[in-house]
C-alpha cells in the first residue's frame, strides 16, 4: 500500500484535488482509500438518530452503522492519529491511500497553493519538523517559484502528473 498526502491552506482546493486523484486512480483500476485530517471534532452523524444515540448517549467505545452497501464505524480513542498507523489499521488491502492534511507527517506530499485564498506563505517555505518530502506544488499562480516541481492548474496534464508523482513516490507501507 502506498500513502501520499495533499496539504495546503484552508480553501486552497485540497479536497477538490483529493477527489480528482481518487477518481483518476479508480479509473486506472486501483483500489483507493482516503483519510481526512481534522483539527476539530468530526461531525458525521445526525443528533437524534439511533446511531448517534448508541455512540454519544450509550458512550460506546465503538459503534457501527451497517447497511447493505455501506458501513461506518465511530470510534473513541485518544491514540495518535498518525496517517501511517491509521492506514495500516483501517485500509489494509488497498493499493493507495490519499491523505488530506497531516502536514507534519513523514508522508511524501504535494501542496496546493492559491494566492487568492491565502496571502500566508506556502508550508514548504517553513516545513513542520519531521515533515516528509515535497514532491510538488499545484498552483494557479503563474509567478510562483518553489524548490520542487511546480504543476499549474492551467497545464493540460496536471492530473496525470500529480497521479504519477503520488504513485511513484508514495510511501510504501507493508500491511
Amino acid at each position: 500500500m502506498r500513502l501520499f498526502s495533499i496539504i495546503g491552506r484552508k480553501g486552497s482546493g485540497k479536497t477538490t484535488l483529493m477527489v480528482a486523484l481518487a477518481r483518476e486512480f479508480k479509473r486506472q483500476g486501483k483500489r483507493v482509500g482516503t483519510i481526512k485530517h481534522a483539527s476539530h471534532p468530526a461531525l458525521v452523524d445526525a443528533e437524534g438518530t439511533d446511531s448517534f444515540r448508541h455512540f454519544h448517549q450509550g458512550m460506546a467505545e465503538r459503534s457501527m452503522v451497517a447497511s447493505p452497501d455501506l458501513r461506518v464505524t465511530f470510534e473513541r480513542t485518544s491514540e495518535n492519529h498518525d496517517p501511517v498507523a491509521l492506514a495500516t489499521r483501517y485500509m489494509a488491502g488497498l493499493d493507495l491511500v490519499l491523505c488530506e492534511g497531516f502536514r507534519g507527517s513523514i508522508l511524501p506530499r504535494v501542496e496546493v497553493v492559491r494566492r487568492e485564498v491565502s496571502q500566508e506563505p506556502p508550508y514548504y517555505t517553513v516545513p513542520a519538523p519531521g515533515a516528509g518530502p515535497w514532491l510538488g506544488v499545484v498552483t494557479d499562480d503563474l509567478a510562483l517559484t518553489a524548490p520542487c516541481r511546480i504543476v499549474r492548474f492551467q497545464d493540460t496534464m496536471w492530473l496525470p502528473v500529480i497521479s504519477m508523482l503520488a504513485w511513484e513516490h508514495g510511501l510504501l507501507v507493508e500491511p
